[in-house]
């Protein structure tokens, strides 16, 4: 407890004597945050704009005596708060927040907090999308050789709630908002899998992405993106990954079997894992070179790689029937992603995607057009996408994710490849994708028995 009042009051002025810590946003973080807070003489409160924020019954059963404002910003509370815990979902352009910080409060976030409380190595990674699977990967890994991993961050366990388990090492996937707000962040190894953009554009979400890389471990990049590779720094240690072209770790392809090298050593073939797709062969990639990084046996954790079943809805092989092959990609929602599954195959597509699907970017339209041979569209919210791409391949709109496979069923060749990537989000709820994705796999197992 010593050591972590001693950080905070070097790193943020965060005293026991003398501060008011207000935490925004009741969600995951928040309540990890305020569970945390509550071990140590650090004086705080919890804030929401929502009139009953998803936690807020749990926080009142386990911390009864944390003051709570909801239904609004209370603007008392802010006035004499001295530092600002914003949780991801918390924008920081929020005006209350905005003005705090004018009045001299000071912005953290909980990567900070997890930073000055931990002293396990951590491995830290983000990506518009393959941070769960290179993740996930990485666990595998860490338990071949020997440690106990734990794993936190984007949709899994808030990292302050890593701190309660045991564990030898920390992995933690971090988004953008994440890492706008943190200071501290110095992992022993951190990667930047791909900067595509979605939400935000160019230079400004590179330069967020580039803020894992604060301290001084080693820098893992994709050589396959120009605003990753871009971010190399000559005097830090570094290892590359691609899929295109040599790098430290990259694919091999032709003249034999499809092969994981580093550098000039084949470390496994790729028929001896259960990857589908390119994506997921650039995070086995990305995976090896964080391993490399931390010391850990490659032997071991090539073992890992050929053990790892993969992760349900992310380039899922479902069947293949008559020599169709159907692929449930339903965590696929957004273009970049989308564009990234039909990237895989040299084969016919026929993409199931979600009817909100917009052409954000255009790029989208262009590779349906390039890639698929028909386009079916399920839901009821349209987007543009199927104006974008009429005339030049069929278009087929249908209610359901069921009805969508029927009439892919109809068209689907032998050598075809039915994909379901959304290419949307499922009314933004967090589930949404997971739902899907098994609606497909039923409904493939009903239609299309093997």
């Amino acid at each position: 407890m010593e050591r972590l009042l001693l950080k905070l009051a070097e790193h943020f002025q965060l005293t026991p004597e003398k501060s008011r810590l207000l935490i925004v946003g009741l969600g995951a973080t928040g309540f990890s945050a305020a569970r945390f807070l509550h071990q140590t003489p650090i004086r705080f409160a919890v804030i929401d704009s929502r009139p009953h924020p998803p936690l807020i019954d749990d926080l009142r059963e386990e911390l009864p005596d944390t003051p709570v404002f909801v239904g609004g910003f209370n603007q008392a509370a802010f006035e004499v708060a001295t530092h600002i815990l914003a949780s991801p979902g918390a924008g920081l352009h929020e005006a209350a927040i905005r003005k705090a910080e004018a009045n001299g409060a000071v912005i953290i976030g909980d990567i900070d907090l997890f930073m000055c409380a931990t002293e396990r190595p951590v491995i830290a990674l983000t990506g518009t999308y393959g941070k769960g699977m290179t993740s996930a990967i990485l666990a595998e890994m860490a338990a071949a050789v020997g440690l106990r991993p734990a794993l936190g961050g984007h949709f899994a366990a808030p990292a302050l709630d890593l701190l309660r388990q045991e564990a030898d090492v920390s992995i933690l996937r971090l988004t953008n908002m994440q890492l706008e707000r943190t200071r501290l962040l110095n992992a022993r190894a951190a990667a930047v899998l791909n900067v595509s953009p979605d939400h935000v554009g160019g230079p400004e979400l590179a330069a967020l992405k580039r803020r894992i890389f604060q301290g001084d471990g080693v820098m893992v990049l994709n050589a396959d993106d120009p605003a990753v590779i871009a971010m190399r720094t000559p005097e830090r240690r570094h290892f590359s990954f691609s899929v295109k072209q040599e790098a430290d770790f990259y694919l091999r392809r032709g003249g034999g079997p499809d092969c994981l090298m580093f550098r000039r050593q084949t470390l496994l073939r790729v028929d001896e894992t259960r990857l589908e797709g390119l994506p997921h062969i650039a995070n086995a990639l990305a995976a090896l070179a964080l391993a490399h990084a931390m010391g850990w046996d490659l032997a071991a954790v090539c073992g890992a790689l050929r053990n790892f079943k993969g992760l349900p809805h992310s380039m899922q092989k479902v069947a293949e029937v008559d020599g169709v092959l159907w692929v449930n990609d339903a965590k696929s929602t957004s273009a970049q992603a989308c564009i990234a599954a039909l990237e895989n195959y040299d084969r016919k597509v026929i993409l199931i995607a979600g009817a909100a699907a917009e052409v954000e970017p255009p790029d989208l339209a262009v590779a349906v057009k390039a890639r698929t041979k028909a386009l079916i569209l399920f839901g009821e919210k349209a987007g543009g996408l199927a104006a974008a791409v009429g005339g030049a391949l069929p278009v087929i709109e249908v209610s359901n994710v069921r009805a969508a496979v029927r009439q892919a069923l109809r068209l689907a060749a032998p050598g075809d490849v039915v994909l379901l990537a959304p290419a949307c989000r499922d009314n933004d709820r967090r589930t949404g994708y997971a739902e899907t994705g098994n609606k497909f796999i039923e409904s493939v197992l009903e239609c299309a028995p093997c």
